[in-house]
Formats: structure tokens, sequence, C-alpha cells
């Protein structure tokens, strides 16, 4: 016997506001079914618009069908169920597995067969005509408003939506207020604050009767509607409304906002190390600050930075040092952990040959692969061939066919993973070798501070400031170079990269 999940659904943007409400659907499928002998398991309910995928409740009836603890759908109409393709197709897709077994509606026929499923494709497509033609009418009635100058949204405070002339007008308990409300931000003695506090004093209140949000006020004092021109999807039109306030007024008010908005100094940009190191003793991070000297007869007006523990987590005995000796000790660390250019020369010389040598032994393996592989090929080919000709029986030719396909799928596992890895280690060691070269140069080169904490994040990580000093873990390859014999004079084998292939690529 077929189980049916009832389906009811009343979208808040519906335009035609004579369709059945929910409880309007419940009442006619419960009659429906009892008329009809049928089965319901649950009803699912849904307010929500079928114009695109993602209604939970329908998602949720889907899945039980497909779980099989039901296989039928009641529904008032087939625009409840979808109007869009992918969910019609859904319940196309359902009807041809044979998981969903019946659909049942009170308003047209249904028949689970070619036939049918032929004319509720058809039902579904109208249903989509019908959102889309109802989507551009919309489009074209706001085009239309907009070439009238009329506003086509919710009017703002100090207007009202006249639904009988579908236009907007001037709210005569509300003006005054807003107009007074220019006025005084325009003295520049009064905030965002005062002037919700003025609204909330004369009666203009929020839906839950508090006060309204900031950002409507700063909205509200930046809009140019009220002196009689709006902005619609980034283009302004001129408006028919009448203004409650003069342009001058408008712009006196915008030139206080511009004074009263805060600007945000981003001092990553004017201190060149922050965000790189934390205080070791409370693992606070590292602040920074900047002073002045005048030296009359000589230099003038000089900076000096200093780079201290921003003491965020309480007492820290921790001292300040100055940018130069912070800048001083990232060098060092970058010069200690990096690669002379002759030496970096070297080291690519020898990869580029061992990369030519692998290169070699690795065609040779995956000839040798690829050798089996046909192998394999020419041996399936040749029991397919005993099995048309009827020399070998049914169950022999499945089992011998299984385990050559399995065989066969090992092979071309084997070639694509080599092909993919072979080299992999050769680009990481490449990086690591660039990368030191890099460190190298940066270190030495002058007034690049601002390349210096970049460069200091590839060598290592973990950076704590301790009693003026810079501690940090130096990531896999780096530590290497920092052995007792520089990396300068004493250039690392390439062999001993290698046994580390998961160097980091960095």
């Amino acid at each position: 016997m077929v189980k049916y999940i009832a389906y009811c659904r009343k979208s808040t943007d519906e335009a035609d506001r004579q369709l059945l409400s929910i409880e309007a659907q419940i009442s006619e499928l419960k009659e429906f079914a009892k008329r009809e002998n049928l089965e319901v398991v649950d009803f699912f309910t849904e307010a929500k618009t079928a114009k695109k995928p993602g209604r939970e409740k329908f998602e949720q009836m889907l899945k039980l069908i497909e779980k099989g603890e039901a296989n039928g759908i009641l529904s008032w109409h087939a625009d409840r169920l979808a109007r869009n393709s992918v969910d019609g197709g859904k319940i196309i897709y359902l009807l041809d597995t044979g998981k969903l077994q019946s659909l049942k509606f009170p308003t047209l026929w249904f028949e689970n067969t070619p036939q049918g499923k032929f004319m509720l494709s058809i039902a579904f497509g109208q249903s989509k005509y019908y959102i889309d033609n109802l989507s551009e009418n919309v489009k074209r009635g706001i085009r239309q408003k907009l070439r009238n100058g009329v506003y086509p949204n919710k009017a703002p405070i100090g207007y009202l939506n006249e639904l009988r002339k579908r236009s907007i007008e001037v709210d005569p308990q509300t003006e005054r207020l807003v107009r007074k409300a220019f006025s005084l931000f325009a003295t520049g003695k009064y905030t965002f604050v005062d002037i919700d506090k003025f609204f909330f004093e004369h009666g203009i209140k929020s839906s839950t009767n508090k006060y309204l949000r900031m950002d409507k006020i700063r909205c509200m004092l930046k809009s140019p509607f009220y002196y009689g021109v709006f902005d619609f999807a980034g283009e302004t039109y001129q408006g028919t409304h009448k203004p409650l306030i003069s342009k001058t007024l408008f712009d006196k008010c915008q030139e206080i906002i511009k004074r009263k908005s805060k600007t945000h100094i981003n001092h990553k940009d004017e201190f060149w190390f922050l965000g790189l190191a934390k205080c070791k003793e409370c693992h606070s991070t590292i602040t920074a600050e900047k002073h002045f000297k005048f030296y009359p007869k000589t230099r003038g007006k000089v900076r000096y930075d200093y780079y201290r523990c921003g003491k965020k987590h309480g007492y820290c005995s921790q001292k300040y040092v100055s940018g130069g000796e912070f800048e001083k000790q990232i060098r060092e660390i970058l010069w200690t952990h990096s690669l002379h250019e002759l030496n970096a020369r070297k080291m690519l010389n020898w990869l580029h040959a061992d990369e030519i040598q692998e290169r070699q032994s690795g065609e040779t393996k995956i000839s040798l692969f690829k050798s089996q592989l046909f192998n394999v090929e020419q041996k399936l080919d040749r029991l397919l061939t005993g099995y048309l000709d009827q020399v070998i029986e049914t169950s022999e030719y499945q089992t011998v066919k299984k385990k050559l396909i399995e065989e066969k799928t090992n092979f071309e596992e084997q070639i694509s993973s080599f092909e993919k890895n072979q080299f992999a280690w050769v680009e990481l060691v490449r990086d690591f070798i660039n990368s030191a070269l890099s460190a190298h140069k940066i270190a030495r080169a002058k007034n690049n501070g601002e390349e210096l904490p970049f460069f200091a994040k590839k060598v290592g990580s973990n950076y704590f400031l301790s009693g003026g000093r810079l501690e940090f873990v130096p990531l896999r390859g780096f530590n290497a170079l920092a052995a007792p014999a520089p990396a300068a004079s004493a250039p690392l084998s390439i062999h001993d990269l290698r046994r580390g292939r998961d160097l980091n690529s960095r």
C-alpha cells in the first residue's frame, strides 16, 4: 500500500492573494485523503518561496522517500511542490527510480506513466513560467516607478506610502521632527545618539517600542531623499516627492558626519615588525611606539621606534627594544639561515643533475608499468574472445575477469601516482634553495626593512622576545643552514636535503 506524505506550502511573497492558506490546504488534503482512502503518514508545512532550491521541509520529505519510509506525495497543486527546474527534476527522478510511486492532487490528475510524467513536467514548467513572468513584471513595474520619479521601496521616516495613489507622501505627524533633527545635527553639537534620543522622546520608536538602531539614524542623515533625490541600484533619480530640507542643510550635515567619523590608522604600515613576535614572559603581543628628538644643528627632527610587550595579561618585567636593534637581530637571523649565491648555484646544479638521473629511472619504471598494463589488457581481450566463443564458462569468466580488472586498476593507479609525485620533492627543494638565497640577499641589502618580516616568517616561526633578544623555531631545512659550519663556506649536500622530502615549501 502506498504511504503518502502531505506537503503544504504558502509563500509570503505570492502575488495571488487568493491562494489557499496552509490551514486551508491541510483541511482540503485531509478531506481528499479520506474521500480517496489514502494513508497519510505525515504532514509537512512550509512558509517559503519555491522560486529557488533550498526549502528545508521539502528536502526533508524527499530524504524520507529516498529511505523508503514513504512512497507517495499528497499536495494541493503541483506548483506547491516546485516552481524551479531543480526541485521539479528531483520529483520526476524519484518517479523514474521507483522510490516515489504516486502523486495525488485534489486540483489535477496524475498517473505514474510516461504520459503522466510528461504532463507533470508541463505543470512544473508552467509553475516556473509563472514565477519568471511575475519576476519580470515586478522588475518592469519598478523601472516604470523609477522613470516616474517614485521611490520603489518603503518610505523613510518623515514620509509614508500612499497605497491608493501608489506614491510617497509627507507624513504630517513626523515631518516637523525630521526637519528639526537635521537642523540640530547641522549645528555640530549633537551626535547620532542625541538624535536617537530626540526621536524617542517625541514618539518615534522601533517596532518593539525601543530606541531606533544607530545605523538607521546614520542612514537617515546621509540620505539625499530628504532634499528631493534618491539612489537606487547605483543610479541617482530625481524624485517627485516633496523635499523636507534644503540641499544646503543636507550638505552641512554631511560635513559634520565626515568630521565626526573616526579615521583608523593601520599601524602595521607604520611599524614594520608588528605581528611578528610575542612576549615570552606573558605571551602578550609585541606593540610599537614612536618618539621624536630634535637636533637643531644637525639632523633636525628624527624619529625613533621602540618595540615592547603590550602587557595585555598583567604585569610583565620585559623592557623595550629599539627599532634598530630589532631590525639588526632579524637581519642576523636571515643571514645565519641563508645561502650564499655560489653555494646556492652549486646546489641547484646538483639538484638538476639528480633530477635528470631520477627522470631516467622514472621513465624506466613507468615503461615497465605500462608494459605490464598492456599484458593485462591483452589477457582481458583473449578472455573475452574465449567467453564469446563459449570456450570458457560464465562463472570462470567472471572470476578471472574480476582479478584482471583489479590488476589493471592497480597498474593504472601506480602509473598515475608515479607521474604525479615523481618530482614533487624537486620543486620543494628548489623552492627551499631559492628562499634561502633570497634571505641572504635581503639580509645584506639596505633600506628594505619592510621586506624583513616577510622573509623572517619564511625562515622560522613562533618568534618570542625575551630579555631584548628574539627567539624562534627554524623551519625544516633552515635549521641545518645554521649549523656550526657557516652556510656561505660549507654548503649542504643535496642528499642531506633529500632525506627530508617533507621540507616546508616555503
